[in-house]
C-alpha cells in the first residue's frame, strides 16, 4: 500500500463513520456487541441506510431478520461439513458426496504420510481459513500447513457477520479427496453451481468460477431456465457467455428441492466434476444478506420471493 492510499484510508477512517465501523468490526472490536444492535449498524454501515426488523422488504433485509429470529438447531448441522454427510447421503445418495479421507481433532493427530500425493485439508466450521489444497505433497510445508489448521480451528466464524449456525459446530478437521475435472483445464478452475431455493422452490443460480488471486474470476446468475436473470451480482464479472447447461442439471434442481424442502431459504452448491454431481455445500444466509444488486431494486425482487415463517419475535 503506498503512501498516499494510506493517508486516504486514514483520512475516509477518521471523518466517515461507517467505514470506521467496518474496519473495527473486522479486527473485532465489536464482537462483543448483541446481536441486533451489531446488525443493524453493520447493515447501516454496508448500505448507507438504515435496517428495517419491524417490516422487511428486501432479500437482505429478511436474511438479517432471518439471523436474529428464526433459529433452527438443524441449521446448525447443516452447516457443519462433517456432520451434514449422513444427512446428504440420506437425502439423495452416498454417491453425492466427495470422497473423505480422514477426520481429526488436532492437525497433529493427521498421519500426513498416510495421506495420498493429493488432498484437501479444511476446517469443518467456517470457510476458507485453515484450507490447505495439496496437489503434490512431496512439496507441501506440513508444519505451515498445520499452523494455518490450527488458525482455522480457532476461529469463531460465527462472529463477523452473527452468523449463529456456526458457533456450535464441533471443530473438526476434515480430508477430503482431490477432485479434477479431466475435461477442465486445471489453470481455468472448475464451475461451481448454486441453486437458491425459497421454501423448496429453486429460483435462481449462481454459476461461478472462482481462481485465487486471479482477476479472472466470473459469476452470473442465471433463472432455472438457464437464460440471464435479470440482476446481476455487483461485486463479481460475468462470465462473457452463459457458460453450458451441466449434464446432470435436472437432477441438481430435482435434489435442490429436495434438500431446501421446508427452509424459508437456503442455496445448495454442487460441482460437476467428470459428469458426476457432487454436493459442495448448504448455505443459509448468501453474503451473510450484505449482496449488492443491480439494479438496486432487485433486492425488493427477490425479497418478495422469500416468505417469512410466522414465528416472529
Amino acid at each position: 500500500m503506498d503512501i498516499k492510499h494510506l493517508l486516504k484510508s486514514g483520512l475516509k477512517f477518521i471523518s466517515d463513520g461507517d467505514y470506521r465501523f467496518k474496519i473495527l468490526a473486522s479486527k473485532g472490536k465489536y464482537n462483543d456487541m448483541p446481536d441486533e444492535k451489531y446488525l443493524k449498524r453493520l447493515y447501516k454501515a454496508i448500505f448507507g441506510k438504515e435496517l428495517n426488523l419491524e417490516n422487511p422488504q428486501t432479500f437482505n433485509e429478511k436474511l438479517q431478520w432471518l439471523k436474529l429470529y428464526y433459529r433452527r438447531p438443524d441449521y446448525t448441522m447443516m452447516a457443519d461439513k462433517y456432520a451434514v454427510r449422513p444427512y446428504i447421503a440420506e437425502k439423495i445418495g452416498e454417491e453425492h458426496l466427495v470422497p473423505l479421507l480422514g477426520v481429526w481433532d488436532s492437525p497433529n493427530d493427521i498421519d500426513f504420510d498416510s495421506l495420498p500425493d493429493q488432498f484437501v485439508l479444511k476446517c469443518n466450521h467456517n470457510s476458507g481459513l485453515g484450507l490447505c489444497i495439496c496437489k503434490d505433497k512431496s512439496k507441501l510445508d506440513i508444519e505451515k500447513a498445520k499452523n494455518e489448521l490450527r488458525k482455522g480451528l480457532a476461529e469463531d466464524y460465527s462472529v463477523a457477520s452473527r452468523e449463529w449456525q456456526y458457533r456450535d459446530i464441533p471443530r473438526k478437521i476434515i480430508c477430503e479427496k482431490y477432485m479434477k475435472d479431466e475435461s477442465q483445464n486445471e489453470e481455468t478452475g472448475i464451475v461451481n453451481y448454486k441453486v437458491s431455493c425459497f421454501n423448496g422452490v429453486p429460483k435462481y443460480i449462481y454459476v461461478s468460477r472462482n481462481i485465487e488471486g486471479k482477476k479472472n474470476d466470473r459469476l452470473s446468475l442465471l433463472t432455472p431456465e438457464w437464460e440471464d436473470a435479470p440482476f446481476t451480482h455487483k461485486r463479481y464479472k460475468a462470465f462473457d457467455e452463459i457458460p453450458p447447461k451441466p449434464m446432470n442439471y435436472e437432477k441438481m434442481l430435482e435434489y435442490s428441492k429436495i434438500l431446501s424442502a421446508g427452509i424459508p431459504y437456503v442455496r445448495v452448491d454442487f460441482y460437476e466434476i467428470n459428469n458426476q454431481l457432487y454436493f459442495s455445500e448448504l448455505t443459509f444466509f448468501v453474503a451473510s444478506g450484505f449482496t449488492h444488486y443491480s439494479p438496486e431494486e432487485s433486492d425488493m425482487l427477490i425479497g418478495s420471493w422469500l416468505e417469512l415463517p410466522p414465528e416472529w419475535k
